[in-house]
């Protein structure tokens, strides 16, 4: 069974940066092979793509609204994710799940396992 597990989540000030983690394990998971991503939800809102990277590090794609403050990158030799975030501003406030399986050619299409989430919230 695939697990991610989120961390690095917490209270920030407006402005004020985070990074998130999530380390994915499960026997059949070769992590190297898999792309990543971040997503969010914000209570009462629908889930949306934060950020995805592909599998070999090298694309990375972002929506408008994050693209500038955020970066993701990947440690294959860990099987972590990590989701830099800057500038963040209370619209950043949720809970953020880490994927994998995400396609980078179309955020929308659902990621293949998701990760519990971990709660940022941004205070003005």
């Amino acid at each position: 069974q695939v697990r991610l597990v989120e961390s690095g989540g917490g209270l920030v000030q407006a402005g004020g940066s985070l990074r998130l983690s999530c380390v994915a394990s499960g026997l059949t998971f070769t992590f190297n092979r898999y792309n990543m991503g971040w997503f969010r939800q914000a209570p009462g809102e629908e889930r949306e793509f934060v950020a995805a990277i592909a599998w070999t590090g090298r694309t990375t794609v972002f929506p408008d609204s994050v693209k500038g403050r955020f970066t993701i990158s990947r440690d294959n030799a860990k099987n972590t994710v990590y989701l830099q975030m800057h500038s963040l501003k209370p619209e950043d406030a949720a809970v953020y799940y880490c994927a994998a399986g995400v396609s980078t050619a179309d955020t929308t299409t659902p990621p293949n396992y998701w990760g519990q989430g971990t709660q940022v919230t941004v205070s003005s």
